[in-house]
């Protein structure tokens, strides 16, 4: 969708989609924006309590019955189990998408691994897909005024331009582009904690190959799971930092992580939204 400063700000039921890194600001910046106006969707936690609900409480079935107190209890049907996702908390589908690596450290098999990051791709399409329904209802079903989307920091993995093209007819495109300072804190918080994350196929392939052919490993199961997270950031950031801007220069804009640090409000936010029109069509 492209419109110019005006006809944003005076667009009476906008509906505006964030894409960027996870971590880079999304859902801090659609928390800034009040919640009696704005529907809030998280690609995320969609993905978590619509497409992946049933795997994600098979996994953590699949833990307890390990567990022989959990196990009785749970065939006599005496306890259930289920997970609480909340778009603060997306533990439970974190712990699904899992790491590749030795199994005595908690890592998954290769074919596990990418079994997973298929669920997780087809997941993903679906929510982001699903945002353009919510995109009505939130106004006709809900009574909100306005629509913010949360993507999924993978969005630009997926290699499905006929999604991207889907979210981009029915809303503004907004791309929070990450200077190097704060691709710097990326990193670093990815090393101190490292987490399950989604990587497009080739690139995972090519990245595994190097990574043991650099530490002199025969097989994934030799890895350590969370030391190739670690290994593997620097390089996915760098990976999808082109994949982003290309989204953002075809179908909507750009505004940088710092400028998004000082939204304190609504009214910052559109400011920042119009303002960043206002440079694509003088640049134009």
């Amino acid at each position: 969708m492209q419109m110019d400063r005006d006809q944003f700000l005076s667009w009476s039921n906008k509906a505006v989609s964030l894409l960027g890194m996870s971590g880079v600001g999304k859902t801090t910046l659609a928390n800034r924006l009040p919640k009696s106006d704005w529907f809030h969707y998280s690609a995320d936690y969609r993905i978590g309590t619509k497409y992946l609900e049933e795997p994600i409480l098979d996994n953590i079935k699949r833990q307890a019955m390990q567990v022989g107190f959990l196990r009785d209890l749970l065939r006599s049907d005496s306890i259930y189990i289920c997970s609480n996702i909340t778009v603060h908390n997306l533990e439970p589908l974190s712990t699904f998408l899992g790491k590749v690596g030795a199994v005595q450290n908690g890592g998954l098999s290769v074919e596990e691994f990418r079994r997973r990051q298929r669920l997780h791709r087809n997941a993903e399409i679906g929510a982001t897909r699903d945002a353009v329904e919510f995109i009505d209802k939130g106004q006709t079903l809900y009574g909100y005024s306005h629509f913010i989307a949360d993507t999924s920091g993978s969005i630009c993995e997926l290699d499905d331009p006929q999604t991207i093209e889907l979210l981009a007819r029915h809303s503004l495109l907004i791309y929070i582009a990450a200077d190097d300072e704060m691709q710097a804190e990326l990193i670093r918080r990815a090393v101190a904690a490292p987490k399950p994350l989604y990587y497009q196929e080739q690139f995972f392939d090519q990245h595994l190959l190097r990574y043991l052919d650099n530490n002199n490993l025969a097989c994934a199961a030799q890895m350590d799971p969370d030391h190739f997270v670690q290994w593997i950031f620097p390089f996915l950031v760098e990976h999808r930092r082109p994949r982003y801007q290309w989204i953002a220069n075809r179908y909507g804009y750009t505004v940088s992580a710092a400028d998004v640090a000082s939204v304190r409000d609504e009214t910052d936010f559109l400011e920042l939204v119009a303002t960043a029109l206002s440079r694509s069509r003088n640049a134009a």
